[in-house]
């Protein structure tokens, strides 16, 4: 698996992971309807630095990272990633993860912030937990899950210094 910077000509392939995952609802806090259009603005955004991982000529994941916010807390990062649903379960989101923290420290940050973590993501939280982020908040009730109602998120955080 090698992990690169997005190029032009991977955003259909980047849509066709970020779409469904985005649509479904259970693990972002944003709109679910959005168009292919409003998928490719949020995901590339203007200040994010967008990754794709792939192997074999296809594309098995995607992360951004960018600035989790302005001013004073512009030295901590936040990322988003989505693994493709054929290439989940293979290490792909862990490779992502340990990608974006050495890229994070390459470009100064000193921590990486998740912000809302959804609790019922397992995986995620497992993962993460795993790859030494702590919860350091718990945000009830903020999330609602299209399956199991209103749920808790978690806000995650590393230091990297």
């Amino acid at each position: 698996m090698r992990i690169r910077p997005a190029a032009e000509a991977d955003i259909p392939a980047v849509l066709e992971i970020v779409t469904p995952v985005l649509a479904a609802g259970e693990t972002y806090a944003i709109a679910r309807d959005l168009d292919r259009a409003g998928v490719a603005a949020y995901w590339f955004g203007p200040t994010h630095e967008v990754f794709v991982a792939e192997a074999d000529g296809k594309l098995l994941g995607t992360y951004y990272l960018m600035a989790n916010q302005q001013g004073g807390g512009a030295h901590v990062a936040n990322c988003g990633y989505m693994t493709a649903a054929a290439a989940q379960g293979r290490g792909v989101a862990r490779t992502m993860c340990e990608h974006s923290l050495a890229r994070a420290k390459e470009r100064g940050f000193r921590a990486m912030q998740f912000n809302h973590v959804v609790s019922t993501n397992n995986r995620a939280v497992n993962l993460w937990r795993g790859l030494g982020f702590e919860i350091v908040g718990t945000l009830p009730m903020a999330f609602h899950h299209p399956v199991h109602g209103y749920v808790d998120s978690f806000v995650m955080f590393k230091s990297l210094v």
